[in-house]
This record gives C-alpha cells, structure tokens and sequence, in this order.
C-alpha cells in the first residue's frame, strides 16, 4: 500500500472567545497559524486552509496565510481546501501557489474545486449561469501551465496566449495538485483526464457511498493510459479524551454552524439523533483517539486511500478545544491508524 499521508483541514471558521463573544477574524486567523505549528510539530503531513468570501469564515486569501505558517514550519505540507478555481484567475493561482512553494522549501500543494459556497462568483464580476464552463476552461488552462512549458491555449472566456511562459517557476516540478470532488463523477473523470490526484469530499453519508466514484476514476485512468495518481478524503471530524466528551463538547458548536449553512439551503435543523447517527454510520469522525482511528482506518482500506484530511474546525468550537483535537489527532489518532493498517 501506498505510504498513507494524514492531513488536517480549516476554513478558518469564526470561533468564539473565553468569554462566549466570536473573535475578530484578524484573531482567527493568528489562531489558525498557531494550529498550523502545533501540527507541523507532531509530524502531521498536511494543513489544507479553505477559501471563504462570506462572515462565518475569516480566511479570504489561503496562500497568505498558509505563507505565514510557512515561515514557521519546517515540514508540513502547505495547501488550499480548495481554492475556488472557478471565480480567480488560472495563471494568478499558479502563480500564488509558485511563490508559497518557494517561500516553503518545496511544501505547497493546491486543492482546485468550484467550491460548496457561491459568493465568490458575484463578488468577482462571474455569472453563476457559466458554473460548468469555467471550472472546465479555467482547469484546462491550469493544467497547461503545470509542466512550465511555454503555454499556447485559447478558450472561450479570456483571450488566447501564444507561447506564454509563467513565472516564477516551480523549482523541483509539477506543483502538486488536486481535484476537489463532492460527487460530479464528470469531475472524477476530468480528474483522471489531466492526470492529477482525486480529493474527495466526503461531508455526509455512508463512505461507502464514494466507491462508485474511486472505481470510476481507476477506469478512467486505466482508458486514458496512465498510472492511477492518490485519491485522499476530506472528512468533518473532532477528538476528545472520550467519545462521550467529543460529542458533548463538539455537537453545540456543529450544529449552529450546520444550521446556519443549512437555513441558506432550505434543510431542517440538525437534531442530535441525526447527529448521532452521522457518527455511527456516516462521515462525522468524532469519539475518542482509539473510535476515530478505526473509523479513519475502515474509510481508508474501503476507498483505498492515500492520504486522509480531517476537517477539525466547527462553526465557533474554541480555539483551546481544536488545539486539543489536533493534539490528540497528531499524537494517538495517526499512530492508531497506522498500525491497524499494518
């Protein structure tokens, strides 16, 4: 099997002060660097930061932020969760992502999605009527610019490049990069059309429910005649010292975040058995070290996982209570899984 990388993932969620009050999003941010150096130490091998363009989110810019854990950090791996492909500029994306490689020693990575969230579309001048033609235009150009080539593209959205060359360069190329997926299995097969690596986001569900989509993207790759690249989960999760304390300590926060998103999308509110039953069965990994561990390790050996993220920030979940989740996750989770995998 391959060797199996574990990654942690935020959105920089507005989380709530000792005294109940939700901190600035300037706080948030400093805090979610703090996070970054607490991981980086107990030898997690991956920070993915999501990018947000609405309240409940403080990080607008991932490749700032995940430059400043840069300069403090000595080995994690340094990435978007995702970076909304869709409503930003390709070459201005590679390039961001160029200059973190640079400024990391070799360490960043870029998750490209559309995105769960559409304020970005408005926000930056795009018509939500295009969904599907800029991911797919805007990709197809990325993907040109990954082997640092001169680029001769043209499409239907901006004008063409002749013999364009993009700086600065990658120094040890190509710059590691993702396919974000939530369930399009015309993105999975676009994913293995370019040849890059399938990031599943697995919010909700039975894992086993993205099989399909794993077996889907290993034809596809075996069609277009290449080696099938990683395929990693992004996953909701929270770790306490005891099952009993994580669902207590994580469920209050979850569910107002959960609602709140879910009031904007017509669903009821999140009720605590459902809540319990996304433990159980679904893709929330909340317990102890040892229940969080077995449940990573039954979705990695049922999808075939190369490498797996837990989304470890939750609506307002205080910063004290997710340095204690990445405590655990980094010091008793990954060796747990690693050894039921062995």
């Amino acid at each position: 099997m391959t060797t199996l990388e574990f990654g942690l993932d935020t959105f920089g969620d507005v989380t709530a002060g000792d005294d109940g009050a939700l901190k600035s999003h300037a706080a948030v941010i400093r805090d979610l660097v703090e996070e970054a150096v607490l991981a980086d130490r107990l030898g997690i091998d991956f920070i993915g930061v999501g990018e947000h363009h609405r309240p409940d989110f403080a990080v607008s810019a991932p490749e700032v932020v995940l430059a400043a854990i840069a300069a403090r950090t000595q080995r994690i791996r340094l990435g978007s969760s995702v970076t909304v492909l869709s409503s930003d500029d390709p070459i201005r994306v590679f390039q961001r992502f160029s200059t973190l490689d640079a400024v990391s020693g070799g360490r960043a990575e870029v998750i490209l999605g559309r995105g769960s969230f559409t304020e970005s579309f408005p926000l930056f001048g795009f018509d939500l009527g295009d969904y599907e033609r800029l991911f797919g235009e805007k990709l197809d150009l990325f993907a040109a610019l990954l082997p640092q080539q001169p680029v001769t593209w043209s499409g239907t959205l901006r004008p063409p490049l002749a013999g364009v060359r993009v700086f600065p360069p990658v120094e040890a190329p190509p710059l590691r990069t993702w396919i974000g997926v939530g369930g399009s299995p015309e993105s999975v097969v676009r994913a293995a059309r370019y040849g890059l690596p399938l990031m599943l986001a697995v919010i909700g569900g039975d894992p086993a429910r993205f099989r399909p989509y794993v077996d889907l993207y290993r034809r596809a790759c075996a069609e277009f005649g290449i080696a099938v690249p990683p395929v990693g989960v992004h996953s909701p999760g929270y770790v306490a010292d005891s099952d009993a304390a994580a669902r207590d300590e994580f469920f209050p926060d979850y569910k107002r975040m959960r609602d709140r998103i879910g009031g904007e999308r017509g669903w009821p509110p999140l009720g605590r058995d459902e809540f319990e039953a996304e433990i159980a069965r679904g893709s929330l990994y909340v317990g102890s070290p040892e229940t969080v561990a077995r449940k990573i390790a039954a979705t990695v050996r049922l999808l075939g996982l190369s490498r797996f993220q837990l989304k470890y920030s939750a609506g307002p979940l205080p910063h004290a209570r997710l340095m204690r989740c990445i405590t655990l996750y980094g010091e008793q989770v990954v060796p747990m899984v690693r050894d039921l995998l062995a």
